[in-house]
């Protein structure tokens, strides 16, 4: 569909179909945060970094968005959660495809937990949004992971694998899970999946050697990125970072040159 591939060159490398994603959309799940207090400094980082787009809630990019002057894709996210409901897990719909196009958005996303007893409204809320975004040509990014009493680890291979071929079983043109932790494991869920594949971030890691093998070694496996949010905005270094993961999302690089970007 021409729509959907005219958008999808504003949010991934057009020359590699590779893409360095920067969600910021936690404040209104975990409330203002490191990182998060000045979205237009943040943006500007991440944009000079070499982000290829970025995941904001509706009503933030009137305060934000392409101040920096560099072109970067606008994803806006169509469902939420507060860290005070007695289930976060569950996330609902707060905003139509309709109403992110009006604001200027190039793709949509839509966040979906697998394993708790509210899944099936979220598949079918999948459905209403993966039908709206054929209709309107517009990429959705489904960021969506194991999560509830019959999901406890969030990094169970074969779940992970299920995760990521629902998420493309129900139309996502991008899939956004977490790494399995292997290069091996990660290329079978890659193949799974059919539809491109980016890894989350997750908690914070404690090392950059140990962020930037991870997406290394995600690459590696026939990965197309990442969409990684803390690790990034909340970095001492949030455009050195960027520049490291983009140099090899994009560029090819291995993590001994990546990692000189951060000096």
């Amino acid at each position: 569909m021409l729509g959907k591939s005219v958008r999808m060159e504003r949010i991934m490398d057009r020359s590699t179909g590779r893409a360095v994603i920067v969600p910021l959309d936690h404040g209104i799940s975990m409330g203002p945060m490191e990182g998060l207090l000045d979205m237009k400094s943040t943006i500007d980082k991440v944009s000079q970094g070499g982000a290829t787009a970025i995941v904001l809630h509706k009503g933030i990019p009137p305060y934000s968005h392409r101040s920096f002057g560099r072109d970067i894709g606008l994803i806006v996210h169509l469902s939420a959660s507060t860290n005070l409901s007695p289930n976060p897990s569950k996330k609902v719909l707060v905003t139509t495809v309709e109403e992110t196009l009006k604001m200027g958005a190039d793709a949509c996303s839509i966040h979906v937990n697998l394993g708790n007893e509210w899944d099936d409204q979220m598949l079918s809320d999948f459905g209403t949004v993966s039908r709206q975004c054929t209709e309107w040509g517009v990429p959705l990014l489904c960021m969506i992971y194991p999560r509830g009493k019959d999901a406890a680890d969030a990094y169970d291979i074969d779940k992970l694998k299920l995760c990521a071929r629902v998420a493309a079983e129900m139309g996502a043109d991008i899939v956004k899970t977490n790494y399995t932790g292997d290069i091996d494991s990660f290329r079978e869920l890659v193949r799974g999946a059919l539809a491109p594949v980016v890894i989350a971030g997750g908690p914070k890691i404690d090392s950059d050697e140990k962020l930037l093998q991870m997406v290394r070694d995600s690459v590696d496996a026939g990965g197309k990125g990442v969409s990684i949010g803390r690790n990034i905005f909340q970095h001492r270094n949030v455009t050195g970072i960027t520049k490291a993961i983009s140099a090899i999302v994009i560029e090819d690089l291995e993590v001994e040159e990546a990692i000189k970007l951060l000096k």
